[in-house]
């Protein structure tokens, strides 16, 4: 799976908004920002221990929506599945070059997976 930095920047991306406005923002500054404990604990008049607490809560209740919610789980699954359906896709097109109607239509779908993808 993904190193533990790896995995909070991902759960921050789809739980953020349901993290507190100072969760929120210490873990931005020290996950985006790289701002050090001490920085941070200077911004909020706060020990390096208060924003270190602060952090490993917010990363415990991260951890917390997606084992309820599931989303990032749900998310990989559906990216797996989108290049294997892009993968059987190209398969079509190339075993069927001289149906032109098919193969337009199989450039459809590729377009559409690619527009979900982003």
């Amino acid at each position: 799976m993904f190193d533990r930095v790896t995995e909070v920047n991902i759960l921050f991306d789809f739980y953020s908004q349901l993290l507190t406005e100072k969760q929120r923002e210490v873990v931005r500054l020290y996950r985006c920002e790289n701002f050090s404990l001490s920085e941070i604990g200077q911004e909020f008049s706060i020990s390096r221990q208060g924003v270190y607490d602060a952090l490993k809560n917010a990363e415990r209740a991260l951890a917390e929506y997606e084992e309820k919610l599931g989303l990032v789980s749900k998310f990989k699954y559906a990216s797996i599945l989108m290049k294997n359906a892009e993968s059987d896709i190209d398969a079509m097109i190339s075993e069927n070059t001289g149906n032109k109607i098919l193969t337009d239509k199989l450039y459809g779908l590729k377009d559409i997976i690619g527009e979900l993808s982003q």
